[in-house]
């Protein structure tokens, strides 16, 4: 099939457009509203934009508006501060949302010159080939900075097939991709349940200061313990009663947890917390195990070996393969799906790691415990990540750290072991969802990036590729079914 379809030089069927320099000063990340003007940051690593999760300026004064761009509109990078060069020509299309977006220097924008023979979302799936990414790679320019031109990218040679069947390709890789933004939203959904659950039950101690409030207003313990399950759940007595009268083992469930939180504070190193709770270390809970200098543990065999993962690798969630280390190091630095792994240099960040096997570099930890569960540590690292960031940032040298006497001063308030295993089953439950999500979406990713190629030359049927996406399905969650 691939061969009916003629090689084509893009140069006679789109134009690549330069942005506009807008001024720096003029730039704001703190403007809650205004257009946004986008950037090389905004990108991700996987193809197309991650507004919701970069850092985004938005623009403060007059602007060309032929530089304003429209939803649809497909844009690529047309520079590159990593090695390889895996973001140069990464492609990304303007959304359909309220914002506004600036079309900024160092991204082309893709003009159609040729509507009827070549459709736009198409050619998004032909800038995000590997084939295409090597071509704009090996004519780069630069050292440090790897730049290319609208020359380049239109040079390049690519078979084009009739316009029903790119859109049905398109279509399809789109399919593929739609699930993985899903699971990425669920995933945000389920973060920000997990870190509202956590900070009242554990932070603000809000279920045992609704018990103290409802006693000291006169009210019986029964009024207490109702009062709790109102600030774990949310609900008024109104929905309470109506809770119990429609889901009588969900309002049974919360009244036990409610009952696992005590009604008085005590003091402590920490200062007032629930009576009975204890007041930990970070590094009591959990296990802070760094990484290796790997530089000194490389492979013996070149078929035998783990990718090194790193600080960029950590922000990338995959291990690119950049570095190789022996497999025979030390366990305790090895890293797999679902651990959880915490820089505490450079670019503090605390994640669980979905990116397979994988060898540790030093200036990460790899957390565990044997007496604690996972979200118990991972949570209350990341309660205490923005006073690590900050200590990190007050040092005077060139990458900012944190040393393990913080996390010895990092404390913690302990429930006791039945509220950690029962109450805690919502958070636990919630990490597990965000785990097999995330995993499902590397699924997904290296299906479509099997796809690509194959759709791409004709070596794969529309209808095969169909039978292929039909098999991989999202699953759906709802937040009553993960507390």
């Amino acid at each position: 099939m691939s061969c009916e379809w003629p090689l084509v030089t893009l140069s006679k069927l789109i134009e690549i457009k330069h942005g506009w320099a807008f001024k720096g000063k003029h730039m704001a990340e703190s403007v809650i509203k205004g257009p946004i003007v986008v950037a090389i940051g905004n990108f991700d690593y996987s193809g197309g934009f991650r507004f919701s999760s970069t850092r985004i300026k938005r623009y403060t004064e007059d602007y060309p508006k032929e530089y304003q761009l429209q939803p649809g509109d497909v844009l690529l990078a047309m520079t590159c501060q990593t090695p390889g060069g895996e973001i140069l020509g990464l492609p990304g299309i303007i959304p359909e949302d309220d914002e506004v977006y600036l079309h900024n220097q160092r991204l082309g924008k893709l003009i159609v010159k040729e509507p009827k023979k070549v459709w736009a979302p198409f050619l998004y799936w032909v800038f995000l080939s590997y084939d295409f990414n090597r071509y704009l790679a090996g004519s780069a320019t630069g050292t440090k900075i790897l730049h290319t031109s609208p020359n380049k990218i239109t040079s390049y040679e690519t078979r084009i097939p009739p316009i029903n069947l790119q859109q049905s390709i398109a279509n399809i890789l789109w399919s593929i991709s739609d699930k993985i933004s899903l699971n990425h939203q669920i995933n945000q959904i389920l973060e920000q349940m997990a870190q509202a659950i956590f900070k009242s039950w554990f932070v603000d101690f809000e279920p045992v200061k609704a018990k103290i409030a409802a006693l000291k207003a006169g009210g019986s313990q029964e009024d207490a313990l109702l009062a709790a399950m109102q600030a774990i759940s949310g609900k008024s007595s109104e929905q309470l009663t109506r809770l119990q009268a429609e889901q009588p083992e969900q309002y049974a469930q919360l009244r036990t947890t409610a009952e696992l939180f005590p009604s008085a504070m005590q003091d402590s190193e920490l200062g007032e917390i629930p009576e009975g709770w204890s007041c930990r270390a970070l590094d009591d809970i959990a296990k802070y195990k760094n990484g290796l200098a790997l530089q000194k543990f490389r492979p013996e065999n070149e078929n035998d070996y783990l990718p090194v993962v790193k600080i960029a690798q950590l922000k990338k969630g995959y291990a690119d393969g950049e570095e190789k280390a022996s497999p025979n190091i030390n366990p305790e630095c090895i890293i797999d799906n679902g651990d959880v792994v915490f820089s505490w240099s450079g670019s503090l960040l605390v994640d669980t790691w979905c990116g397979g096997r994988a060898a540790l570099n030093q200036h990460l930890f790899k957390v565990t415990s044997e007496t604690h569960p996972k979200w118990l540590y991972y949570h209350f690292t990341q309660h205490h990540l923005e006073d690590f960031q900050r200590i990190a940032a007050d040092k005077a040298v060139t990458m900012g750290h944190i040393k393990r006497e913080h996390l010895k001063r990092a404390l913690c308030a302990i429930p006791c072991e039945q509220l950690i295993s029962d109450a805690g089953n919502s958070l636990r439950n919630i990490l597990e969802k965000q785990i097999e999500l995330r995993l499902e979406s590397i699924t997904l990713s290296t299906l479509r990036d099997t796809l690509l190629p194959k759709l791409l030359s004709g070596e794969l049927s529309i209808s095969d590729a169909e039978s292929r996406v039909s098999e991989m399905d999202v699953s759906a969650c709802t937040e009553d079914s993960l507390l």
